[in-house]
């Protein structure tokens, strides 16, 4: 962590807004280890609770297995279970949650209880004709996981990982050009709503997220330190 990381008297929350493949994962990492924060994102929290046989968890897992979508109030009530733990002290992004107006109200209201807010909803902007190229160009070696695309980063020698020599690759069925267009324009539809939200609460901040991993990260963090500050 960054000594220099700014105190705060509540813990922090951050909320990452971006289309799939934008790099809201690998920011976040980056994120937990520069400022000591947790990221916490939807399926983690529903499988971690599960687990664990958390009331909360006992009861998603009963809608879960009944082929039913998880309710708001379960993920809340997961929600207010985690953000409680101790190794979010200092605390949290939230990736993949909220996804509608009405989940942002329920954390509002959430995080009135713990005397928290939010900090920061950094929406990580981009290109959609380059993120379908980036999507659905990706593979990763089936031996390893080692990722690689086919404009971007290919093997040193072709059909043969550069880390573990294998010579098996895979590509998710769903990175198609067609299927990540879609999947483009239902983000987008979806989380209009919640830009405005958030601009409306004066917590909104944007990046452009189709540089440098690097350049992107110290943007982040720049906007991260003032919004802890």
């Amino acid at each position: 962590m960054d000594a220099s990381a700014p105190a705060t008297t509540a813990p922090a929350v951050l909320i990452l807004l971006g289309p799939p493949g934008a790099g809201k994962g690998t920011q976040a990492r980056m994120l937990e280890q520069r400022f000591g924060l947790v990221q916490l994102s939807t399926g983690d929290l529903l499988r971690a609770a599960v687990a664990a046989g958390t009331p909360a968890g006992k009861q998603a897992k009963a809608v879960m297995e009944a082929g039913d979508l998880v309710s708001d109030e379960i993920v809340i009530a997961i929600l207010r279970d985690r953000i409680a733990e101790p190794d979010c002290a200092k605390g949290v992004i939230l990736d993949g949650f909220p996804r509608t107006t009405v989940q942002a109200e329920a954390l509002d209201d959430l995080l009135a209880e713990t005397g928290q807010r939010i900090n920061a909803a950094i929406s990580l902007e981009v290109d959609d004709a380059a993120m379908v190229e980036r999507i659905s160009g990706r593979y990763t070696c089936a031996t390893c996981g080692e990722g690689y695309h086919d404009s971007f980063k290919t093997p040193a020698k072709a059909g043969i990982c550069d880390s573990c020599g294998g010579s098996d690759f895979n590509r998710r069925a769903d990175d198609t050009a067609e299927t990540v267009a879609s999947r483009l324009a239902a983000y987008h539809a979806q989380t209009a709503p919640l830009i405005a939200y958030y601009e409306g609460k004066g917590v909104l901040q944007s990046i452009d997220a189709m540089g440098e991993i690097d350049s992107i990260a110290g943007g982040m963090a720049g906007i991260v330190s003032r919004a802890m500050s």
